[in-house]
């Protein structure tokens, strides 16, 4: 088969809150919106030219007349905002209850039955942002050898440790062994670790950051495209979130990285590419610096119009998000937001597709452009974007 389709994840970049956003205190978040209004305006010409200034008022975004690209937005339906849920939607897949959190740390027996199991004490078990917890438990944890482990608004494992404590392939195995512990009602939306280096007072993470994800209960367009026989490529973390079910992955250590694997994959790839590019939420939204947002999303709109031109007759391109993360509210985790979707591709009509009720609709999309009777739990929109 000659067609291709790529998603591209812009890791966090939401277009304002869900309509159920006050059941997550998410009300006023919007990603975008207040990104712009807080540095003054965007200047963002390609996502423009897109039509991404006709999703939503954005400062320094004007309404395109005639944008290159089909323009919509996608509501959450699934349960949850954190990054596996997100994506599984994306791929058809709707959870009816969130995964659990932990506001108060991790029940303690959990926390005894990792140590047992991986051979070293823990310490934390607390709630909090990266940054802060190397400060407060980093020189100990170099001193005693003792895991670092976190937790935050989001249902995730983390644990941290320095490279030059743990080997880093004792720590990757040390969270599959929390993964493969990790069952209901514990069953916590990923494992996390968080590798750093440094002294006491200038701890760096590291680049080696991996997540292990529990498995979808249901068929994802992932697996639909396996069972046809047709490549799936991953880009960025996309392979840990499916834990590595049905997709070839290809870890990046950057959104500029990430980028030259997407470029990669359209001159010399086939099937199907799932990439994400986790710099807006992991190294600016979680940490509210709104600069580096912005300056992420630059970079990104100074990249896109490459990626246009290396799209082939047969190509279809969706650039969207999977959350939002909001680095203007006091919050530092994901705002339950919808994000937006365009549509590159030289048989792309750039048509307003509306608002769509699910992400889902996007995987059904794909699905069909790739000839697969798959839909998931989506609709395709595909008829609305072919010329």
């Amino acid at each position: 088969m000659s067609r291709r389709a790529c998603i591209l994840v812009l890791d966090g970049v939401g277009i304002g809150e869900a309509a159920d956003a006050d059941e997550y205190g998410d009300e006023g978040s919007h990603t975008l919106a207040n990104t712009a209004r807080a540095v003054g305006g965007f200047d963002l010409p390609n996502l423009e030219c897109a039509g991404l200034g006709n999703l939503a008022p954005i400062a320094g975004m004007g309404m395109v007349e005639s944008p290159n690209a089909a323009h919509g937005v996608l509501c959450p339906a699934s349960k949850g905002k954190d990054s596996t849920t997100g994506h599984w939607e994306l791929a058809g897949v709707h959870l009816a209850a969130p995964f659990p959190t932990y506001p108060h740390g991790f029940p303690q027996d959990v926390i005894d039955e990792f140590s047992r199991r991986t051979g070293r004490p823990c310490i934390g078990n607390v709630v909090g942002s990266g940054t802060a917890i190397l400060d407060q438990y980093g020189a100990e944890h170099v001193r005693t050898g003792a895991w670092i482990i976190y937790t935050s608004a989001d249902s995730v494992f983390q644990v941290a440790a320095h490279e030059g404590v743990v080997p880093l392939a004792e720590l990757h195995a040390a969270c599959q062994t929390a993964r493969e512990m990790l069952v209901a009602p514990h069953n916590a939306s990923r494992v996390i670790a968080r590798p750093f280096i440094g002294t006491d007072g200038a701890w760096e993470r590291t680049k080696n950051r991996r997540d292990f994800s529990v498995e979808s209960p249901d068929e994802t367009l992932l697996d639909a495209l396996a069972a046809a026989g047709i490549s799936r490529t991953g880009v960025g973390k996309v392979d840990d979130l499916f834990a590595r079910r049905a997709l070839e992955g290809g870890h990046t250590g950057s959104n500029a990285e990430g980028i030259v694997r997407i470029g990669e994959w359209l001159a010399r790839g086939d099937g199907f590419c799932f990439a994400n590019l986790v710099d807006f939420d992991q190294s600016f939204g979680h940490r509210n610096d709104v600069p580096g947002f912005y300056g992420a999303l630059r970079e990104f709109d100074a990249a896109l119009p490459a990626l246009i031109a290396a799209l082939r007759e047969d190509d279809l391109l969706f650039v969207t998000a999977d959350h939002g993360n909001d680095p203007t509210t006091p919050s530092t985790d994901h705002a339950r937001e919808n994000v937006p979707v365009l549509v590159f591709g030289p048989r792309v009509r750039p048509v307003a597709i509306g608002l769509r009720p699910t992400f889902s609709d996007l995987g059904a999309t794909v699905a069909e452009w790739l000839g697969l009777s798959f839909r998931g739990c989506g609709e395709s929109f595909l008829p609305l974007v072919l010329r």
